[in-house]
């Protein structure tokens, strides 16, 4: 082939992959201020004290480059308040039964931006399924994304919650969105099991997952309760964990004693990729601190 042919062809290919919709390009579409991918793996009901006393999760800032926020807070007792308030920046529910929300949320600001998304859902059936249960395993409850009007009568989003065997999937593929939401079923995220059971299931989860490090490269992983247990304290403080490489322990430490939230959470994307707020409690919301990229 002669030279002027390849830069055709590499002019063509170039043109192409520029036409396809920012958002459906897969990972790495984006970059962020301090990380180009965040996972969100949401465990239920346990206490702090309970939590950072246990023995694989008292080891998780050893194992991994990771900081334990030691004054996070739930906003809310039961769950589902907290689930939907981590992409709606407020309270759309009071209890756990099925609500149907009409508010602009966190996937119109990734989309806006040019941001993939995904949820992974564990033992979720699929085909956009907005029933309470599937087997006693999966509950709408834990799914903000199904009780969001604009996505959930939408086919093209809906079909972006997904069972979370797809991960594993789109990890291989390299197609992997930006923002990933895990749910882990009601047994593995302690919700119906003891502490040692979900101990168990996450360590599994987390030594399957950092086999592929460079998936993991610019990624920040938050790994966080929905609630604590008891609802006798004033204070609903929950173990969460920054787990990964725009960690930076090494000047900012293995804890952190700020006050946070999950609307913190929400906050941290949005700074991150730019992409504005949502004008509720977001706005009001500390954002992590001690994140940055490693240099390469």
């Amino acid at each position: 082939m002669k030279l002027s042919s390849i830069f055709v062809a590499a002019a063509c290919f170039l043109a192409s992959a520029s036409a396809v919709p920012i958002q459906s390009r897969g990972q790495g579409t984006r970059a962020g201020k301090w990380f180009d991918r965040v996972i969100t793996i949401v465990m239920e009901n346990k206490n702090y004290k309970d939590v950072i006393a246990d023995p694989f999760f008292s080891t998780i800032t050893s194992k991994y480059n990771a900081r334990l926020l030691t004054n996070y807070n739930a906003p809310f007792h039961p769950s589902q308040p907290n689930y939907l308030g981590m992409i709606t920046g407020g309270r759309d529910a009071w209890t756990d039964l099925n609500v149907d929300v009409n508010r602009k949320n966190l996937v119109d600001l990734l989309e806006a931006g040019g941001v993939s998304w995904k949820t992974y859902q564990e033992n979720y059936p699929g085909n956009c399924f907005a029933g309470d249960s599937q087997d006693k395993l999966y509950r709408r409850k834990h799914n903000p994304f199904i009780s969001m009007n604009n996505i959930r009568n939408d086919p093209s989003r809906c079909a972006n919650i997904v069972d979370s065997s797809q991960l594993e999937v789109d990890i291989a593929a390299g197609t992997a969105p930006q923002y990933i939401f895990y749910t882990p079923n009601m047994d593995n995220d302690g919700h119906d099991t003891p502490l040692s059971f979900s101990s168990d299931w996450a360590k599994g989860f987390f030594q399957k997952l950092f086999q592929n490090t460079s998936f993991l490269r610019n990624t920040l992983i938050v790994f966080t309760w929905d609630e604590q247990e008891s609802y006798l304290s004033l204070q609903n403080k929950v173990a969460t964990y920054l787990i990964g490489d725009v960690v930076n322990t090494a000047s900012a430490g293995k804890t952190d004693e700020t006050n946070y939230s999950h609307y913190s959470l929400l906050r941290t994307i949005e700074d991150n990729w730019n992409l504005g707020n949502l004008g509720r409690e977001d706005t009001k919301a500390v954002v992590f601190k001690g994140l940055n990229k490693p240099q390469i």
